[in-house]
């Protein structure tokens, strides 16, 4: 990425273009919402150390699409916040048939 961005409005359509394949998405997807059901089960269940699990599934799934499907490398690397911000829009949007 040679490119900076300073604000998500600009960011956004570049993090679009790097989960063309709908495979990566669809791992994006898969690993947000089991991050929700995990985050849900550790607190309802009162078990807090599964906690710990949250960045590895979340960004494991996402990381496994980019690497085997995408052929590209995580724009996390270079804008964590940008993308854990996008990954949820990007999710909401497609949960909401935007996407």
């Amino acid at each position: 990425m040679s490119k900076r961005y300073t604000s998500f409005r600009d960011f956004y359509p570049f993090y679009l273009s790097q989960h063309r394949d709908p495979r990566c998405r669809t791992l994006h997807y898969v690993g947000s919402l089991s991050v929700v059901a995990l985050l849900v089960m550790a607190i309802v269940l009162g078990n807090y150390w599964m906690l710990w699990l949250l960045p590895i599934l979340g960004y494991g799934a996402a990381w496994i699409g980019h690497f085997v499907f995408e052929r590209n490398r995580p724009a996390t690397f270079e804008y964590p916040f940008y993308s854990f911000i996008a990954d949820w829009v990007m999710l909401a949007q497609w949960l909401t048939g935007r996407r």
